[in-house]
């Protein structure tokens, strides 16, 4: 911090021995912290920062609250694209960049998906999608000198069909109950005129989108669409924040008036799977050598398999289930992908904890780019919101963060209670969750300072955890309880234990959080329980000693990886 540029009975207040006068600096900070003044804004969050690590649980807290009220906000958080016909041309979405001064001069942007780019204009952060994958399902990232904020980006190409009306009535109360976000602008970029015979050529049928603020779902207007009754007309888009006139480079894009009550379909963003209380075994696949850790790519088209065995990364085609290898330095333990499904992260150390690191593995050359230097024993790693590398230190009770295409070693460390397990995330909330072996706690971590929030008890020797899709519920599985725990994400009220199988290793939610599954390793079977009230529906034998439990973005299959076995075991989990 530079006492220059903060206020000399400022410096005094927050270095001061009495409590109240910390307080009192807090609340002056957090005043300098919305200053037009760059310079002195930027010394003001930092020296709330520091204290956040105040002895003082009162000073910390109260920074801590100081800190989220002058970062940077976008709004809405989410941005759905939703089903889109092959060869739509580009769609853009506005997004309003709330906060103080020093959120909007000194932010930056990266952005994670295919197809997906975005650029700041003063309070307006603009976000074009090119559909160029089945699916999407990424973010763009907002960071600078006041925090960062991220808005996930999500859409669907479909060849064809058309949702039924009970169908897409019943999304949009799931979307509608989820919560509500603001009205985002949605245009296409037109694609030069053709013309067929019946009229003008719209591809697709799509004319244009507008992300509803009341429900957080697309609009697309049509001539064509059956409808078996007359819908209610359609909300108004609130108008976009201009911030000059276009590009002369780029086409005009179309803009959307209020629609007319009919010939209007509400087609939710990103329209998941409803899962099944009781799944199917509809297959199986041969890997390496003992399998543990599976991940599936962002566009279902992949699957990655950590081989303990055989020393490699098992790269499967999901259609036709041809493997190939990656060969590792070390051997390989957990996996997963960035966001954007071009870089593939694997854990990897020995039995005697030598060895310990992980491993880039570029998607398209399947071949190992560089190894990012770990303490020892990096546990089942994960992806946050923001497209970091978050990697549980095992053996030395700390969670190391890393750019995904940044530095060899980590830049920032999270002290957590032994021994971490897994980590995962609730977007919206900003908190991370890891499951901690030995101390029987799941750890809370506020993703934006890195400082531990709390340590929530749950069922002996927790392995597992998993986040539901819309942030608000967490799951763990307790390894030598045979039990699972739900928690509240934002309460952090605890309910359970659920008796589920015998050592329960793996945990993760359908697509559209229905559903949670259990992968039980003393028990050769995955436990399926309602994920509201933790009731077992089903219980899905799969092949010898199952490990870990990947499930597609679609929603529709999970893969558990079996360790005896050397097989994938293929659920169908959806209709």
């Amino acid at each position: 911090m530079s006492e220059h540029n903060l206020p000399p009975h400022v410096l005094t207040e927050i270095a001061s021995p009495m409590r109240d006068s910390r307080l009192m600096g807090v609340g002056e900070l957090a005043q300098l912290a919305i200053s037009a003044d760059l310079a002195v804004a930027a010394d003001a969050r930092l020296a709330l920062q520091h204290l956040t690590e105040d002895d003082s649980r009162s000073v910390a807290a109260a920074a801590a609250a100081a800190l989220g009220r002058t970062a940077v906000r976008l709004n809405p958080d989410r941005v759905d694209f939703g089903q889109v016909p092959p060869g739509t041309p580009a769609l853009m979405a506005d997004v309003l960049v709330d906060g103080p001064p020093l959120a909007v001069a000194t932010a930056a942007v990266t952005v994670a998906g295919p197809g997906l780019r975005a650029a700041l204009h003063g309070g307006r952060l603009r976000i074009e999608w090119q559909p160029r994958t089945d699916w999407l399902d990424g973010s763009v990232t907002v960071r600078g000198a006041a925090g960062w904020a991220d808005v996930r980006v999500t859409g669907q190409v479909v060849a064809s069909g058309v949702l039924s009306r009970a169908d897409l009535e019943e999304q949009l109360e799931a979307e509608a109950g989820a919560g509500s976000y603001a009205a985002a602008r949605v245009t296409v970029l037109p694609p030069p005129a053709r013309r067929r015979r019946g009229g003008t050529v719209l591809i697709g049928g799509l004319t244009a989108l507008v992300l509803l603020g009341a429900a957080g779902v697309a609009v697309a207007l049509t001539g064509n669409l059956p409808l078996s009754r007359a819908p209610a007309a359609a909300p108004v888009a609130a108008p976009a924040v201009t911030s000059g006139p276009p590009s002369a480079a780029a086409p005009r894009a179309l803009t959307t008036a209020a629609p007319a009550p009919t010939g209007v379909a509400r087609v939710p963003l990103a329209l998941r799977a409803a899962s099944l209380a009781k799944p199917s075994v509809i297959g199986t696949i041969r890997v390496g050598a003992e399998p543990e850790g599976v991940a599936v790519s962002p566009d279902g088209r992949t699957l990655y398999v950590a081989d303990q065995g055989a020393r490699v990364l098992s790269v499967v085609d999901a259609a036709s289930r041809r493997v190939t290898s990656v060969k590792l330095r070390n051997t390989p333990r957990f996996v997963t992908t960035s966001r954007d499904g071009r870089l593939v992260f694997v854990s990897m150390y020995e039995n005697d904890k030598s060895g310990s690191g992980v491993a880039v593995v570029d998607a398209a050359g399947r071949r190992v780019v560089r190894y990012l230097a770990t303490g020892r024993q990096p546990y089942t790693l994960a992806v946050s919101p923001d497209d970091r590398l978050w990697v549980p230190i095992h053996s030395e009770g700390r969670i190391e963060i890393h750019q995904t295409g940044g530095a060899q070693r980590a830049d920032a460390r999270v002290t957590v209670p032994p021994n971490p397990h897994a980590v995962a995330f609730s977007g919206g909330l900003r908190r991370a969750f890891s499951a901690n072996h030995e101390s029987n706690a799941v750890a809370v971590i506020d993703m934006r300072t890195h400082r531990l929030l709390e340590s929530i008890p749950v069922s002996r020797a927790p392995h597992s955890v998993a986040v539901s899709p819309d942030g608000g519920t967490v799951l763990v599985a307790g390894y030598e309880a045979d039990t699972a725990d739900l928690i509240d994400a934002a309460t952090l009220r605890r309910t359970g234990p659920f008796p589920v199988g015998k050592k329960p290793q793996s945990v993760t939610f359908a697509g559209d959080g229905r559903h949670a599954y259990v992968v039980n390793e003393g028990s050769n079977s995955v436990s399926v329980l309602d994920a509201r009230t933790g009731a077992v529906t089903a219980t899905i034998g799969v092949g010898g000693s199952p490990r870990t439990i990947a499930v597609s973005p679609d929603g529709r299959l999970a893969y558990v990886t079996n360790g005896d076995d050397d097989t994938l075991s293929v659920l169908r989990i959806a209709e």
